[in-house]
């Protein structure tokens, strides 16, 4: 697999080493997005997500450098490195970083060591709208696919809810709905089946 790019749309899968658990309670999930928003949020935009017990999935776009805070970056804790004095990183080490921070917390909580993702994460990029549509369903549909739940819409860590409700959010919500000309076609279309021999070209299996 290559680096991410600028100004790109990737599709981005990782699951737990050998099919480990990833997220145990409630606030491990809480964690892991709070994590995200520190060290993805800066570097890209998000279209949809979902977090599963041993893996999850995104579909972002990442930014170009021009639309990058420098000040938004995370730094370590101890840095010395000035505000006007940081440097935009690879794209692909600021996944990293949100892996590895993870991956600490669930150690410790755990008490085990190790990795806990399997490396190197998996991305695609995404060049087709209509593959783009179908991913975010995909992505939306994932629960129910695992037999986590009966119904998607109830599976309360996937950005499904975000997409319909109407808190503020940073997910890319009016894009969203602008891509499937309506919400009320967004929630009709999840609830269609998808194509799967299409999907089946570019989903990596999980």
């Amino acid at each position: 697999m290559t680096n991410l790019d600028f100004v790109k749309y990737y599709y981005i899968y990782n699951r737990g080493i050998n099919g480990c658990n990833l997220f145990y309670t409630q606030e491990n999930y809480h964690h892991f997005l709070r994590l995200y928003e520190k060290y993805i949020g800066p570097i890209a935009e998000t279209y949809a997500w979902v977090l599963l017990k041993n893996h999850f999935h995104l579909l972002v776009r990442i930014k170009d450098k021009s639309e990058i805070d420098l000040s938004q970056l995370p730094t370590p804790v101890h840095s010395e490195v000035p505000v006007n004095a940081r440097k935009l990183k690879a794209i692909h080490m600021y996944f990293s970083d949100l892996f590895n921070a993870y991956s600490q917390a669930i150690n410790k909580q755990e008490h085990r060591t190790g990795s806990l993702f399997q490396r190197p994460f998996k991305r695609i990029e995404v060049q087709d709208e209509t593959y783009f549509k179908h991913l975010v369903i995909y992505i939306h549909l994932n629960p129910v696919h695992h037999e986590f739940i009966d119904k998607f819409e109830d599976y309360p860590w996937s950005s499904y809810g975000t997409v319909i409700s109407l808190q503020p959010t940073k997910l890319r919500r009016e894009e969203i709905i602008g891509r499937f000309t309506s919400k009320a076609e967004f929630v009709n279309l999840h609830n269609k089946e998808i194509d799967s021999t299409f999907l089946n070209n570019f989903v990596i299996e999980d």
